[in-house]
């Protein structure tokens, strides 16, 4: 087994870290321009080229379909940096842009930078909420829970689910409608509802080109392997075993925004299609640097690639985590947990 590198707290000051790293929080509005134009225009191009392909053989549209959600995930990636303010120089671009992109992510845009913002508030906090966050239960608050309450987290925290069921009911059902927030005021049901409605008028007039049994066996391949692929980058990386989680008379913003989030080394080809968005340590200490600055801060502080490293190879073994085991201070598996830490023996 591959040892994950341990975290480098004596060497790396989070808060002063933060302030080095303001340097880089300001956006360049022509490398913007371009990152967008270079993944909306091929995203295009894969989609069409899927639509021509499902004549041919269907299983040979799956396969474009395949490139074709590479570059919704980064789509969605840009998105999620206009959500941050840190696409654009202007906010009005970033937010009007954002909406956009939302109509092609299925995601309302102005509610989930909202509910996103609570996640970068609270991320790692046992006390706090987690709207915005993977579930994740410590191990005794786990093992208060009744039987049918544990089987239910246990088929929550299955990987069919987490990454097959749920970015279905995520994208196609929950950001349909804005569940948790009923009361929360105008602007969730008017981010969703908005949204919901450029979506039909979009749905619209490419089922009037291509028709409605076509488009969907095109566009939902597409949409549905996506939503999986991002629905796995945001739980690795917060749900790796040396993460960080606390109380909050323990929980600091600083220590657990660069110590709870993972370093996720992807190969060259995946690290661009994914935005940088494995450099997550960084983008929690300073969530305005644009997502194409990441790899200068990593250049320019070399340390930082030591801390919470994951490779792709290492990531796999994430999805047997479930419970945070407190007296451990790291991510357990349901069957670690049942196995009491042995205090050591006195002298």
């Amino acid at each position: 087994m591959e040892p994950q590198a341990p975290h480098l707290e004596t060497t790396v000051d989070p808060r002063a870290l933060q302030r080095t790293l303001a340097a880089y929080r300001a956006p360049r509005l022509a490398r913007s321009v371009i990152e967008l134009v270079i993944t909306v225009i091929p995203f295009g191009l894969f989609w069409f080229l899927t639509w021509a392909s499902v004549n041919a053989g269907y299983w040979i549209g799956l396969l474009l379909a395949v490139p074709a959600a590479g570059f919704l995930v980064r789509l969605f990636m840009i998105q999620h940096d206009c959500g941050h303010g840190s696409f654009f120089p202007s906010r009005r671009a970033n937010d009007w842009v954002g909406r956009a992109l939302g109509v092609l992510t299925l995601t309302p845009y102005d509610f989930w930078r909202y509910t996103h913002a609570l996640h970068h508030a609270h991320s790692g906090n046992l006390d706090r909420s987690r709207v915005g966050s993977i579930d994740t239960l410590s191990v005794g608050e786990y093992q208060a829970l009744g039987r049918s309450q544990r089987l239910r987290y246990r088929l929550y925290r299955h990987p069919l689910v987490l990454f097959g069921l749920g970015p279905i009911y995520l994208f196609m059902l929950s950001n349909r409608v804005p569940v948790g927030f009923m009361r929360g005021g105008w602007m969730p049901w008017l981010s969703t509802m908005g949204t919901n409605a450029a979506i039909v008028l979009l749905a619209t007039a490419m089922i009037s080109l291509v028709g409605a049994g076509t488009f969907l066996m095109v566009h939902l391949p597409i949409a549905v392997l996506a939503g999986a692929i991002g629905v796995w980058l945001f739980y690795v990386q917060h749900q790796f075993e040396n993460t960080r989680w606390a109380h909050d008379d323990q929980w600091t913003f600083h220590e657990t925004a660069l110590y709870g989030s993972s370093y996720y080394d992807l190969p060259a080809p995946l690290r661009w299609l994914t935005a940088n968005i494995g450099v997550h340590h960084v983008h929690h200490l300073a969530s305005r640097i644009p997502f194409y600055r990441l790899p200068e801060v990593l250049k320019d502080h070399p340390r930082l690639r030591e801390i919470s490293r994951l490779t792709l190879r290492q990531s796999l073994r994430c999805v047997r985590l479930a419970l945070w085991d407190e007296q451990r201070q790291r991510l357990v598996s349901f069957e670690r947990a049942k196995n009491p830490v042995t205090p050591p023996l006195s002298a």
